[in-house]
């Protein structure tokens, strides 16, 4: 006996009605219009490149780190709504970004 049995027994008068629910894609990360900002920098002599800008949610911002990095195979971090990726990957990221559907603007060099 499920618990829809159960609940017959106990509200005999209820009828069910099963609503389609829809599910939102868990991989869908939030648009924005202003543009990523997309910098260079240099720090303890190493490259990094920082994206900064973005004013969704900081779960959607975690995902989109991850998956860059994980495009790119390269090591970064998530620190004060700022994604840092370690080398000089501007170009390449712009265009993963842009295929995203983001707009994103180049900062600096």
């Amino acid at each position: 006996m499920d618990l829809q049995d159960q609940l017959k027994n106990l509200f005999p008068e209820h009828e069910f009605k099963e609503e389609p629910t829809q599910k939102a894609d868990p991989n869908a990360i939030w648009m924005q219009e202003d543009p990523l900002l997309c910098k260079y920098e240099k720090r303890k002599g190493k490259p990094i490149t920082i994206i900064d800008g973005y004013t969704g949610a900081t779960e959607d911002f975690k995902k989109l780190a991850k998956e860059l990095k994980t495009k790119l195979s390269v090591g970064g971090s998530f620190k004060d709504d700022k994604i840092i990726l370690q080398g000089d990957f501007r170009d390449t990221i712009m265009e993963l970004l842009k295929e995203k559907g983001f707009k994103v603007k180049r900062v600096g060099g």
